[in-house]
């Protein structure tokens, strides 16, 4: 009776949880939207912006030298049973030289995974996120063999919010690692990469194990079952006269929207595409409207362009996705800081604090993750493991 009342305790035992890379704080958001028993023991980041996020929304503010600058010993003392860690994803995008581990930012990610058989108790759980893309870098080769050797098994995924039931579509891969004896709920998936929840949501349905894999039919389902973008909206009732006036004073004529440059007399003016912006780069937009049930990504340079940096939402209530007369009549603007952080699932209680620019929480936003999406691998990876 004592041992299992003793395992029993043990177990209810919150998880110490390391924050790498923590940003504006999406994985602690994640951790609690999934009901993880856990506890994040520090936080680290190196950008001071981010962090004066998380330590207005946390109340504590994370540790913001060079993660490279750690040692097994200072990771030692924090007695951490997971790590989390959302590296920087330039080495690994489409975009980008895709340098990967010989990009400099790779090298404090690929320091931190040295350490693991340094220290005299290495995690029992890993999480990593990361864009579409470094599945197949040479920092995940790297990673899958420091795991291996370490005695982790890992699943790993390529997942959506849409997916999810949310009408934006930002696929990420995520690693799910644990360290044996511990095992997965679903150990027929180790060494796998999935492009589909279904052993996060306890079901089949849609099972994928690879890109070329996925059906039509599937992904028609998915968008059916996503919420209509109007239940992200913040600004959801404002008068159409109201609209009409802060039209009027847009009249910005660059490419480049200079922030501080419009009125702020009405709440959406700021948000409004310029038309000049509008004739020159129309047939570029992903314009999507409220009834809409995908959006693109929002990149860290949205606000600040209009081409490829995330949609743009139609605000004339007289045309729809299947009746569009002139772009121009659209009356595009911007989602709003809030409304992306809606579509990221962050919590209602989510706020910037007031001297972060509007160039800077569009930024910050497009460097950090979906919380509703990390809350349901998080239940799954934490789920029912003893210690």
């Amino acid at each position: 009776m004592e041992s299992s009342e003793g395992s029993r305790q043990e177990e209810e035992k919150p998880w110490r949880v390391l924050e790498f890379y923590s940003g504006i704080g999406g994985m602690k958001y994640s951790l609690m939207r999934g009901a993880v028993n856990a506890t994040v023991v520090e936080a680290f980041d190196i950008n001071d912006v981010a962090n004066d996020v998380y330590e207005h929304n946390f109340g504590h503010r994370p540790y913001q030298g060079n993660i490279q600058t750690l040692s097994a010993a200072d990771l030692d003392r924090y007695d951490a049973d997971a790590w989390l860690l959302s590296p920087p994803c330039q080495p690994y995008t489409r975009q980008g030289l895709q340098k990967g581990s010989s990009d400099a930012r790779a090298f404090s990610f690929l320091k931190i995974l040295e350490l693991i058989p340094q220290i005299s108790r290495p995690p029992l759980i890993l999480f990593v996120e990361n864009v579409v893309g470094f599945e197949i870098s040479d920092t995940h080769t790297k990673m899958l063999e420091i795991l291996s050797e370490n005695h982790f098994v890992t699943q790993e995924f390529i997942l959506s919010p849409l997916q999810f039931g949310v009408p934006y579509s930002r696929p990420r891969y995520f690693c799910l690692a644990k360290r044996k004896p511990l095992s997965f709920q679903n150990p027929q998936f180790n060494n796998e990469l999935l492009w589909a929840p279904g052993p996060l949501l306890g079901s089949d349905g849609c099972m994928v194990i690879s890109e070329g894999e996925q059906s039509h039919g599937c992904c028609d389902k998915l968008l059916q079952a996503c919420q209509p973008i109007k239940e992200f909206l913040e600004l959801k009732n404002f008068r159409d006269e109201d609209l009409d006036s802060c039209i009027a004073n847009v009249s910005e004529t660059s490419d480049e929207v200079e922030e501080g440059n419009r009125s702020v007399s009405c709440p959406l003016n700021q948000f409004f595409v310029p038309s000049s912006l509008v004739e020159r780069w129309g047939s570029a937009m992903d314009i999507v409207f409220p009834v809409s049930k995908r959006c693109c990504c929002f990149t860290k340079s949205y606000y600040r362009y209009v081409k490829g940096t995330g949609s743009l939402l139609a605000t004339n209530k007289g045309t729809t996705k299947d009746k569009i007369s002139k772009v121009e009549d659209l009356r595009l603007r911007y989602f709003t800081p809030r409304e992306v952080a809606n579509l990221h699932s962050f919590p209602d209680d989510f706020q910037f604090p007031h001297h972060i620019s509007l160039r800077q929480r569009y930024a910050l936003l497009g460097n950090s993750l979906s919380v509703g999406v990390v809350a349901q691998l998080f239940r799954y990876l934490f789920t029912n493991q003893s210690r």
